[in-house]
């Protein structure tokens, strides 16, 4: 049996071959805790449109987790990703305002600004992650919410130990670092909050003002709005590093790919599909069920925890040919690295625009580049990345 909580010790570095397995052997695998691990593509479409039988709320499973009432849990129980209706609904209504086609256009110059700035800066012994992918989202999602630029420094490492806590297991170490960092995120927001009231931005480009003022529906309490905040930066962070970071070490060890995208830029948008597919930046998702439900011959209860492989239902044979191919043509492309359904992720667009503008801008600046020494992985199971990518620029 695959156990989630207790994965192979290169599952880390590569938990593909594993996905492989799952999906031709165990495409529902019973976990020890009682869980279930599920990879197939249909089975995860079908569960992410159904919210009656499948939930999001996760306070069961976290209150032993984290701790009930502890920084942790009142996060991770209050953001968006993990509430069902009327919060969700609600929350995601005004996120989704402020970030439509229009605002969306209006933010592309300053990304292709920032981005620019960045290879402008990059050192010819580059980390790809430190120097360059990580610092994208972190400006992006600062600007949305019109955070001072000399008061962004700290949050990177907040959103790393957020999410670093959703892992399946976690050291001492780790829950008080998460801890930690959503009392002094908090406590920086409460601040930031403060001074938007008294001097606000523009709702049309400040989402921190869009939320404080709420819509026809309401506002948010204090805490749901500050804690919403958190989540924006966790959402729109590291998976949006990961996409970056993944689609750079892609097209190096495929040069016949890179080179067909050099030749061809109009390539770029199938290019991030593609990479979103074969690497997506976050590797599982959860639901809750709600009653008794049979899936792939098993009996699940009321109340069990689903672990759904996103990284293998984007491998599922079913659905795409040659899975393991990289193919920046590829056409169609149903990945579900943005999940689906009502709860399909409200930033997907904001995600493809910086990974086009990003992996397009450096391929014209430094289009022989080549990664030397360690990669050094993220570490992580829920989300698929690099810590480290160094490389020589030329």
């Amino acid at each position: 049996m695959f156990d989630l909580s207790n994965p192979p010790a290169d599952f880390l570095e590569n938990p593909f071959p594993h996905y492989d397995r799952l999906l031709a052997e165990a495409p529902f695998c019973p976990q020890p805790d009682g869980s279930f691990l599920i990879s197939r593509h249909a089975d995860l479409n079908a569960i992410y449109r159904d919210t009656t039988l499948y939930i999001s709320d996760k306070k069961q499973a976290f209150a032993p987790k984290f701790g009930p009432g502890s920084p942790l849990y009142e996060h991770h129980t209050t953001s968006l990703v993990f509430n069902d209706p009327p919060l969700h609904t609600r929350v995601r209504r005004i996120m989704t305002s402020a970030l439509t086609p229009k605002a969306l256009a209006r933010m592309e110059p300053g990304l292709i600004a920032t981005v620019d700035h960045l290879l402008d800066a990059m050192p010819r012994e580059a980390d790809l992650i430190e120097d360059f992918a990580s610092s994208i989202p972190i400006q992006i999602i600062g600007n949305l919410l019109d955070v001072p630029m000399d008061e962004r420094a700290p949050l990177r490492d907040w959103s790393l130990a957020i999410l670093g806590a959703l892992e399946p297991t976690l050291t001492e170490a780790q829950l008080a670092r998460g801890h930690r960092a959503v009392t002094e995120f908090k406590t920086y927001l409460q601040d930031l909050i403060a001074r938007r009231r008294a001097d606000p931005g523009d709702p049309e480009t400040d989402v921190l003002t869009r939320l404080i003022n709420g819509d026809d529906s309401g506002r948010l309490s204090e805490i749901e709005l500050i804690q919403n905040c958190i989540f924006i930066l966790n959402a729109g962070h590291e998976t949006t590093t990961n996409l970056i970071g993944n689609g750079l070490a892609l097209l190096h060890d495929f040069p016949d790919q890179k080179q067909r995208l050099m030749d061809d830029p109009a390539l770029i948008d199938t290019t991030v599909e593609e990479v979103l597919r074969l690497r997506s930046p976050n590797q599982f998702g959860n639901r809750e069920t709600t009653a008794q439900v049979t899936l792939g011959g098993f009996d699940i209860p009321a109340g069990s925890n689903l672990h759904l492989c996103i990284g293998a239902a984007n491998r599922d044979p079913e659905v795409f040919d040659d899975p393991a191919t990289f193919d920046i043509t590829r056409k169609p492309n149903r990945h579900l690295a943005f999940a689906g359904g009502p709860h399909v992720c409200v930033g997907l667009t904001l995600a493809r625009m910086e990974g086009r503008i990003a992996i397009a801008r450096f391929l014209q600046r430094f289009p022989s580049y080549a990664l030397t020494g360690l990669r050094v992985p993220g570490g992580r199971i829920r989300f698929h990345g690099y810590q480290h990518l160094p490389a020589r620029l030329s």
